[in-house]
């Protein structure tokens, strides 16, 4: 990062120079409107580029800061760069207004998100059009004196914009490569397990939002006196935050510098054909150009650049984002070899109640998945639950992780109540758990899919703490040779073992393995099988939900079996697996009279 960053200011000392190069006004006017849209699309990545949450209502926020420079300005006479930080403030604090709203409510993702903040844009202006703000007739700021910033009021526009820009490319590139952007490329991917890893999805979203709107309002700022005559018809349009989609998508999404590739591109080409005659030339052009971009580089100009010139490196060939150890560090790379894997969770078998739930219920639109459960896991042990498929125990370890909250009952873990609070404070007090169907970040790598809990969960590491602690643990589930490729490269086995190295870099105090075995070849089973023994041996807590009665028997020294949303036995696997009901609720009959088990095997059940 401190490269690109040196590089950025080098860049901007030296664009800094041009006003003073005597070029005529009309070229400082366009080189002004390149660094416009590169400010308002880098802007708008920072928010839905990062995070995956599309806002067609860009436009709004840079209307909001629009409106209050002209309106400090023209009727406060507060002087015009002092107008800058109001209007960007003013912008950032109606997102956050709309996001605290917003993000509250889960169902508002994806499209119902975009459509909300294009529904803010016409509320806005609305609201402007019938009060004082405006009342019709806009705004008039010629009164208004340019800054003598620049030798004249062409090159003070471009400084300011160049400034504006500038800015905004910094503060992408510094999210980026923080523990901040990690949260939010993973939120991108996969939000429900990002939370649940220790992500705070809410407050993430709702910085980014504020961040990404709040220099949208700066960059409005500017332009309100470039234009010096603001109205509503011509400022709360659909054109411009679709324009800023557009640039964006064209130069990528996925790294702070696709924006100024793709603003660059658009603006360029457009005032290339600024004749009668060739205008629509221009915008014909440009749309041929993103239905090629879309079609073939669905990663942006400069995702396909990197992609190739990583191909030619014989590096990854896949853009990552945002990029943290390209190479594992040599001496960590011997240690992880042939050292053992960091203890996660040095916990005694103490035979006390590390969780405790009771009376635990989860319903979902009427269908009672879990009814009163009442269990504890205790320190040190492996409890397996177990059940015919549908019978809760899915749903009480999504309940107990924080992935869907309760019905009603409660949960304690480590005397702490942890039921109806956030997943990921769930996660930060030492709770970890895998999915039975592998979800991994798909546009992370293995290497960051693994440091990301070790950052975000019980752990709570620095990031070049949490590469060294994610290198041992794909060293210990044998991924190391992996840890560059993404989960797509992977085959079930090794995104199983990629599940087993996540929950463990969080460091967790129990760790809760759903269906791990599932999908599994028997020698696959047999290795997962004595890594959890090796877990175990290091004094990790773990919740063992499984199917696969060997494993079980082999593993678990108490289960509790789950029947229709209720707690039907629990105890040794022994005595358990051989009580009549418990076999009745597994195959659906009752064990024949006089029928003989082999000593410590139960039966499979029929659907295993």
């Amino acid at each position: 990062m401190k490269r690109s960053l040196t590089l950025l200011l080098a860049a901007g000392a030296l664009l800094a120079v041009v006003p003073w190069m005597r070029l005529p006004a009309f070229y400082e006017s366009v080189l002004y409107l390149v660094l416009h849209w590169i400010a308002l699309a880098t802007s708008w990545n920072l928010l839905s580029g990062y995070s995956g949450y599309f806002s067609f209502g860009h436009g709004a926020f840079f209307g909001i800061g629009m409106y209050t420079t002209a309106t400090l300005a023209t009727r406060l006479d507060m002087p015009f760069l002092w107008t800058l930080p109001a209007a960007a403030l003013v912008a950032a604090l109606f997102a956050a207004l709309l996001g605290a709203v917003a993000f509250r409510v889960q169902a508002v993702r994806a499209e119902l998100f975009s459509l909300l903040t294009l529904a803010a844009t016409f509320v806005v202006a609305t609201i402007i059009l019938n009060t004082p703000i405006d009342g019709g007739p806009g705004v008039y700021m010629s009164a208004v004196a340019v800054p003598s910033i620049g030798p004249t009021a062409s090159g003070t526009f471009y400084l300011l914009s160049l400034a504006g820009a500038l800015l905004a490319v910094v503060a992408a590139l510094v999210v980026y490569h923080s523990r901040f952007g990690t949260g939010l490329f993973a939120i991108h991917d996969d939000e429900d397990v990002a939370e649940v890893m220790g992500v705070p999805t809410f407050r993430y979203k709702l910085a980014a939002f504020a961040l990404s709107c709040g220099l949208a309002g700066m960059v409005g700022g500017v332009h309100a006196l470039f234009i010096s005559y603001v109205t509503t018809g011509d400022t709360f349009t659909i054109a411009m935050p679709l324009t800023v989609i557009l640039m964006a998508v064209l130069g990528g999404t996925r790294h702070w510098a696709g924006p100024i590739v793709g603003a660059t591109a658009i603006t360029l080409l457009l005032y290339a054909f600024t004749g009668s005659g060739t205008a629509i030339i221009g915008k014909g052009l440009t749309g041929l150009v993103l239905i090629v971009v879309i079609l073939f580089m669905p990663e942006g100009v400069l995702g396909q650049a990197l992609k190739w010139w990583g191909a030619r490196r014989g590096a990854m060939t896949v853009l990552r984002a945002p990029a943290m150890a390209s190479e594992q560090p040599e001496s960590l790379a011997g240690a992880a070899a042939s050292a053992p894997a960091p203890d996660p969770a040095p916990a005694p078998r103490t035979g006390q109640a590390l969780l405790r739930a009771q009376g635990v219920r989860k319903s979902f639109k009427g269908v009672q998945a879990l009814r009163g459960v009442d269990l504890e896991v205790r320190q040190g042990e492996i409890l397996g639950l177990l059940g015919p498929n549908g019978s809760g125990k899915s749903t009480f370890i999504n309940v107990a992780s924080g992935h869907y909250a309760a019905t009603a009952g409660v949960i304690e873990f480590a005397g702490r109540r942890i039921s109806g609070i956030p997943a990921h404070r769930i996660a930060h007090g030492g709770i970890a758990r895998t999915y039975q169907i592998p979800r991994p970040f798909a546009h992370l790598t293995v290497l960051q899919n693994v440091a990301l809990p070790a950052m975000f969960g019980g752990a709570s590491l620095d990031r070049r703490a949490a590469e060294a602690e994610a290198w041992q643990w794909l060293a210990f589930t044998g991924l190391s040779e992996r840890a560059h490729a993404l989960p797509a490269e992977l085959n079930l086995h090794q995104r199983k073992f990629l599940e087993f190295a996540r929950a463990l870099a969080a460091r967790p105090q129990i760790l809760m393995l759903d269906e791990v075995l599932s999908g599994l070849t028997p020698s696959e089973i047999d290795e997962a099988v004595a890594l959890i023994r090796r877990i175990r041996d290091h004094g990790a807590t773990i919740v063992f939900v499984e199917h696969v009665m060997r494993a079980v028997m082999a593993l678990c020294d108490r289960v509790v079996i789950f029947n229709r949303g209720e707690v039907l036995a629990e105890g040794a696997p022994d005595d358990v697996m051989q009580r009549p009901d418990v076999v009745a609720a597994y195959l659906g009959q009752a064990m024949q009279e006089g029928a003989s088990t082999a000593p410590g095997i139960a039966p499979e059940p029929a659907h295993a």
